[in-house]
């Protein structure tokens, strides 16, 4: 569980604390939290914290047509495979696969610690061994 007071080793800025209640927001009401029947899925897990993460990918003419996640752990990076599937529905595979770790942690748009940045690139690392599984 995240928490609330110690995001970093500083105060937060407001552009930053409106980000953390984005995030807050994400973790308590996920989108796109649901399995999806497909072959193209693959499922990853922080040994450090427990956080766990599978991604499905529908695919349509080397787009994704929908994109969805099941899994626990932190806010942080439950909140991040909820947004990283928002961003994924329309874009090509090539596209998916050019997301960046820096991409993600823009996305949650607060600093993080060691640790937090592992929950927050798991969802990354997912996507980017469910784009290798073969279609």
């Amino acid at each position: 569980m995240i928490d609330k007071n110690k995001l970093s080793e500083r105060e937060l800025t407001e552009e930053e604390e409106i980000y953390k209640e984005n995030i807050l927001d994400y973790y308590k009401n996920p989108r796109n939290k649901k399995e999806l029947k497909t072959k193209t899925k693959a499922h990853d897990k922080n040994t450090l914290c427990g956080d766990e993460i599978t991604i499905y990918l529908k695919l349509e003419k080397n787009k994704i047509k929908d994109a969805t996640f099941t899994g626990n752990g932190c806010a942080i990076s439950q909140a991040s495979a909820s947004m990283l599937t928002e961003k994924l529905k329309g874009l090509t595979i090539k596209q998916a696969k050019a997301i960046s770790k820096e991409d993600i942690l823009k996305m949650l748009g607060i600093p993080l610690s060691f640790m937090r940045i592992k929950c927050a690139l798991l969802p990354l690392k997912v996507l980017n061994k469910t784009l290798e599984v073969p279609k």
